[in-house]
């Protein structure tokens, strides 16, 4: 669903203000609170505050929400009891981390973003809502658009990459596939929940639930514009993140959750905490105790506790003695109330267990999960053409510890996914060479052991085949949350596996699968291709094969950039000039290495070629109120049909603020067959001129602007623009 959702229809604004009248203080915190059910499932019999909070909570009827169920029987149970207890019949609304599929898994976020292709992404979220819905889940806590420029950060892979305009258009496009809203007495609408709200991604070091402290101009101008294309595409909730950003922790931070989100956005929708992120503040030293907690997170604008359990145990003792408003919970139960009254809970609340069996792994959604793999794949290297390879080779030898793993191509936040759904890169291997193709697998070594007692099975594989596919990468727990890495290259021996095979003098195609950007200079060196396959999902061996093939020529480019060291980490492409650019002793440059990325932003290669020409600017000369048309001819001069996804970036020459060197503000995304060319057009308006000047004001100020058309970040035909 397109455009910006408003809760508050005049309908729903009048039921809200009748059943919060009618509810008394202690149901109304209970609506505020939201607890962990894997928790309790876990250590069901344990005393423990939380769960003799939550458990008193369900018994009352007075629950607002619970997350982490375990199927529609369970979700179903725990409702109905709910329902049954409430004094006025409130529905509790059942969360889940969806991050990339539900038991349909598609490739991890930053994988997706690759693909360039906000309505496969569009797609992807509304059949992980599907499925999640069917199982009971009314609430996703997806997508997750924190920008970040540090692949040392383990939660990159559930990222959109580095730039804030890719993270705009693909959390617009998340948003309208993850909200369902077709509420009967078959399924449950689902409310999206983007995160993390804000700057969780410019963690100090790399390193998670960092310090996080960034002008107020990055924060504007890189972090949140995803977040406002979010709430603007009708985004039910937010989650505030755990990290403090510039001295204060967003659940902590008014600035953040009331001056921005609710005052200069107007959002609407509830705003839930991270997970304990209320206790935090306690750690994080902004509050003396858990009930100091309290009053600085619902003043700061927090409207649900999730799993600390502080609203619940403290907030009733502060409106008591007035230290805090009844009408702050009044404001913060309504958006509650409210948004459960839009998913249709009050009416709907069950979900008809029948429904999951037609669409969990549905067809559909395994067909889709192979063509988002697919396209979410990109081409690193191809020397002398060596893929697509015929499907009539000889031999093929096929080794590393990601051959046949089924476990790890699922990535990260993959809670509901089973691995034996998945189609291993052997198998997809098999299914796609001719019967007389010898396939000799060997696994060689381990993804982080340090056992070589299988390398010389692997090697005479290498030495007895045509050519060698090698699987190596990260396992999904060296990605995601709490998994940051002080070094990026292959862990354990697979590097020493890789070289060895490489020394036979084979043609070696290496498949990497990763959740982030790896520093392997060494293997763009020496390997004759590189396909970056990320972690894929139910589908990663069949979409692997089929572009290994030939059946699917690459199309993805990539949206974070991939550094050649961790000493140049943070590197991204929309980087400034400096008073002194690299290109002298006294510059800004490295004395032992280059400066530049081994694959820049927005790179990847396909298995044709394409021509840029002929760019034209519809005028040389505009005011600050016009827009203007740049256009190139694109020209397919290989053999095979290939998509390229032609890339605009606008530089502002001279402004009243240093500004990046360039900044990607459009993309386009067209098929070519072999020999045809297309004419692509991008409008420049004022909104891809304006920028935060000197004064803090949005505007389109006076000068020269380039406009850049290329393939990549590193790459483009120039044009210019002056504005009077």
């Amino acid at each position: 669903m397109a455009g910006n959702k408003k809760l508050f229809s005049s309908e729903i604004k009048e039921k809200v203000l009748s059943l919060i009248s009618q509810m008394t203080l202690e149901e109304k915190i209970g609506q505020m609170s939201q607890f962990d059910w894997g928790f309790h499932a876990i250590n069901p019999d344990a005393g423990g505050e939380i769960n003799l909070i939550m458990k008193d909570l369900i018994d009352k009827g007075m629950l607002g929400s619970l997350f982490n169920l375990s199927g529609v029987e369970q979700a179903n149970t725990l409702q109905k009891q709910t329902i049954e207890k409430s004094r006025l019949g409130i529905p509790m609304i059942v969360g889940r981390d969806v991050i990339h599929g539900y038991r349909s898994v598609f490739p991890i976020p930053l994988a997706q973003s690759a693909s360039w292709n906000p309505d496969l992404i569009r797609r992807t979220a509304a059949a992980a809502s599907k499925e999640a819905a069917s199982d009971g889940i009314s609430w996703v806590f997806a997508p997750m658009i924190d920008i970040t420029r540090d692949p040392r950060w383990g939660r990159i892979a559930e990222t959109m990459g580095e730039d804030p305009y890719v993270g705009e258009i693909m959390a617009k496009a998340w948003v309208e596939g993850a909200e369902l809203d077709d509420a009967s007495s078959e399924s449950l609408s689902v409310a999206s929940c983007p995160k993390h709200f804000a700057g969780y991604g410019f963690a100090e070091a790399g390193r998670d639930y960092n310090t996080v402290d960034v002008s107020d101009r990055v924060l504007r101008e890189v972090i949140l514009p995803p977040f406002r294309k979010a709430v603007e595409a009708g985004a039910l909730s937010i989650m505030a993140s755990f990290n403090e950003l510039n001295g204060i922790p967003a659940c902590a931070n008014r600035y953040l959750l009331t001056t921005i989100l609710r005052e200069e956005w107007g959002f609407e929708g509830v705003i839930v905490s991270d997970y304990n992120a209320l206790g935090e503040l306690i750690t994080h030293g902004v509050a003396r105790d858990a009930e100091e907690a309290c009053e600085i997170a619902i003043k700061a604008g927090t409207d649900m506790d999730m799993h600390s359990g502080i609203f619940y145990k403290y907030l009733p003792k502060l409106v008591q003695e007035g230290r805090v408003a009844e009408s702050l919970i009044d404001a913060a139960v309504g958006r509650i109330l409210a948004v459960k009254m839009k998913l249709g809970l009050f009416e709907n609340a069950y979900v008809n267990p029948e429904r999951s069996q037609s669409v969990i792994l549905s067809e559909e959604h395994v067909a889709l999960a192979r063509e988002a793999a697919r396209e979410s794949i990109v081409l690193l290297k191809n020397d002398n053409r060596i893929l697509p390879l015929s499907k009539q080779l000889k031999t093929l030898a096929v080794i590393g510890p990601m051959a046949t793993n089924t476990k790890d191509p699922l990535g990260c936040w993959a809670a509901d996914g089973n691995a034996d759904d998945v189609v291993s890169l052997l198998d997809g291997i098999k299914a796609k060479v001719s019967p007389d193709t010898q396939l000799l697998y060997a696994e060689g070594c381990g993804i982080e052991s340090e056992d070589e007692s299988g390398f010389e099975q692997a090697l005479a594989a290498v030495a007895g085949a045509d050519a060698a596919i090698i699987a190596v990468g990260e396992s999904l727990t060296m990605s995601g949350e709490g998994n940051s890495r002080s070094e990026l290259d292959l862990p354990g021996k697979q590097r020493e596996l890789v070289e060895a095979a490489i020394q036979l003098g084979k043609p070696v195609i290496i498949v990497l699968f990763n959740g982030r950007p790896l520093t392997t200079v060494w293997l763009d060196d020496t390997a004759t291709a590189i396909v970056e396959a990320w972690h894929l999902g139910i589908q990663s061996g069949n979409a692997i094969a089929d572009v290994l093939f030939g059946d699917y020529n690459p199309s993805g480019k990539l949206t974070a950039t991939f550094p050649r060291s961790v000493g140049q980490i943070p590197l991204y492409y929309y980087r400034k000039n400096t008073g002194r650019p690299p290109g002298g002793v006294y510059s800004s440059r490295y004395i032992d290495a280059p400066v530049q990325a081994l694959y820049p932003f927005g790179y990847g290669l396909s298995y044709t070629d394409f021509d840029y020409n002929n760019l034209v600017v519809s005028s040389s000369r505009i005011s600050s109120s016009d827009s203007v048309s740049v256009s190139v001819n694109v020209t397919n001069t290989g053999s095979v049909t290939g998509e390229e996804v032609v890339q605009l970036y606008i530089r502002d020459a001279a402004a009243s603020v240093t500004q990046p060197l360039k900044k990607l503000k459009g993309f386009a995304k067209v098929s070519l067959s072999a020999g045809e060319m297309k004419t692509v057009t991008f409008s420049v308006t004022p909104s891809e001129l304006a920028i935060i000047g000197a004064d803090d004001r949005l505007s389109v100020e006076p000068g020269v602007f380039q406009l850049m058309v290329g393939p990549h970040s590193e790459k483009s035909l120039i044009g210019e623009i002056t504005v009077e």
